[in-house]
């Protein structure tokens, strides 16, 4: 499946957007479904996430790229995962770039390689990914616009 990134002008200076994308133990802030984050160091963590029905499901991560202060990325650890079935690589991406008058435009990045689905699946992996990447955008826009007050 192709990649899902979208771009966001956000009205903070760059290294404000960096201290929130950078780590990990914020995610719960911006990113969706992100209950709580466990076990975070700047290299791994672990997020707690709340399911639809109400029960916790945790997912792995483990931070696969980081040129300070331009782009950070991370991979979801899928191996003996509840997302194993269905995923064979899910990676995160986040790129900044300064803007003029002190802002920043956010790029944000989703990748998802499937695992045995058929056309269908794959569209519905794409949608799943797309409004995921843009609800976080939004919650990332609306807390680094707070802190960059």
């Amino acid at each position: 499946m192709p990649t899902v990134a979208r771009r966001r002008s956000v009205d903070a200076a760059p290294d404000v957007v960096w201290r929130v994308v950078s780590d990990p133990e914020r995610l719960s802030e911006w990113w969706p479904g992100v209950a709580r984050v466990e076990e975070a160091s700047p290299h791994a963590w672990t997020t707690v996430m709340t399911s639809s029905r109400g029960k916790s499901v945790r997912a792995d991560y483990t931070r696969a790229e980081c040129d300070e202060p331009r782009r950070i990325a991370w991979r979801q650890e899928l191996e003996e995962s509840p997302f194993e079935r269905i995923l064979r690589e899910s990676v995160t991406a986040v790129d900044l770039e300064p803007e003029e008058g002190g802002g920043t435009a956010v790029k944000l990045s989703l990748r998802h390689r499937a695992r045995g689905f058929g056309r269908f699946g794959y569209f519905q992996l794409r949608l799943a990914a797309a409004r995921q990447v843009d609800q976080a955008l939004e919650r990332l826009g609306a807390v680094v616009e707070r802190e960059g007050r």
